[in-house]
Formats: C-alpha cells, sequence, structure tokens
C-alpha cells in the first residue's frame, strides 16, 4: 500500500469519525450542542483538522442527512421486501418510515428539518436522496391507481408520513395512536 493510499484510508477514516461523533452528539443532546469546537474536543482532533473536512456545521449535517437517507432507503427496503401484496407492503412501508423518524430523530431532522446545504427535487439531488425517495416509490407506484402520477402520489403520501413524524414528536399529536394513524390512512387508501 502506498503511502497517498494510507492517508486517502486515514482521511476517509477521520470523516467516518466526525460524521459518527455530530449524529452522537446531535442524539444525545440535540443539534445545538453540535460545534466544531465540541466535535473537535470528542475525536481529539483540532478544529483545522475539521475544517479539512467540511467547511463547517451545515457540511456535518449534509453529511448526516446522506448517511441517514441511505440507512431509511435500506429499511425502507427491508420492511417492503418482507411484506406480501400491496396493501401489506405499504403498511410496511409506512411503519418503517415512521419508525426510523421515532428511533434516528436528530438524524431524520438533519434529512429533512435542517439546513445541510442538500439540494432535493432536482438533477443535483444526491444519490442517497434519489434513492430514499426510490425506495418511497418503487412501493407506492404500484397503488397509485389510474391516471395518477406516480411521483406526485409518492410526494404526497411521504408528506403524510413526515406530517405525522414530525407532529408526534413534537407533542401535537399523541404517541400512543400511531398504529391507528397508520391503519386509517391505508384504510382511505383503500378507498381510492
Amino acid at each position: 500500500m502506498s503511502v497517498q493510499e494510507r492517508k486517502e484510508r486515514e482521511r476517509a477514516a477521520r470523516e467516518r469519525l466526525i460524521v459518527a461523533t455530530a449524529r452522537e452528539l446531535a442524539e444525545q443532546q440535540g443539534w445545538d450542542a453540535v460545534t466544531t469546537r465540541r466535535l473537535a474536543e470528542r475525536i481529539e482532533y483540532s478544529q483545522p483538522v475539521l475544517y479539512s473536512h467540511f467547511r463547517g456545521k451545515r457540511e456535518i449535517i449534509g453529511a448526516v442527512a446522506l448517511e441517514g437517507a441511505a440507512e431509511m432507503a435500506a429499511a425502507l427496503r427491508a420492511a417492503t421486501s418482507a411484506a406480501d401484496g400491496s396493501r401489506a407492503r405499504v403498511t410496511s412501508l409506512a411503519r418503517a418510515y415512521l419508525d426510523f423518524a421515532e428511533r434516528n430523530p436528530a438524524v431524520y431532522d438533519a434529512m429533512f428539518q435542517l439546513d445541510g446545504g442538500l439540494a432535493f427535487a432536482r438533477e443535483d439531488t444526491p444519490e442517497p436522496l434519489k434513492d430514499a425517495f426510490a425506495a418511497l416509490l418503487d412501493c407506492l407506484g404500484e397503488v397509485a391507481g389510474d391516471g395518477v402520477h406516480p411521483g406526485l402520489f409518492t410526494e404526497v403520501f411521504w408528506a403524510s408520513l413526515h406530517g405525522l413524524a414530525t407532529l408526534t414528536r413534537a407533542g401535537r399529536l399523541p404517541s400512543g395512536d400511531a398504529e391507528r394513524r397508520v391503519e386509517l390512512l391505508m384504510d382511505r387508501l383503500a378507498m381510492l
């Protein structure tokens, strides 16, 4: 292995450490607690080393969002692949989405609430974000209905899930009714 290859591997490992530490700190104490100074202290590198990887907190949030999008896409695909039939797949998708949002609140915020400098719904949208949407579309496109654009249907269904996730987490909806909400959503969808 060349010196250059070793340096690239070490750089990639530092970058993964920064992202993992930011996630951990954000999940424990919220995104306000994630500062370059605190990250540098936790990873035991100087702030200039941190800035050699990311220009600031915004880029770190973006990196967490991309990692989270890849994880969410995998979780959605795993949930839907085990289900039999359209209704079961969509129900599994909804449960997996809401479960991901509940289990990873800081990552979910990085993905959808905070400014990570990422482009959504454009040509330059990063692949992990496109793939997360594709995981939704793959399942929901089959139930969009005649004359309904699958992408638009997916956006509306996704917005419903996002609303349920964020309103429940904010205490605006009682958390004990999450399963009933998914069932209601599925019942209304079946009526179409």
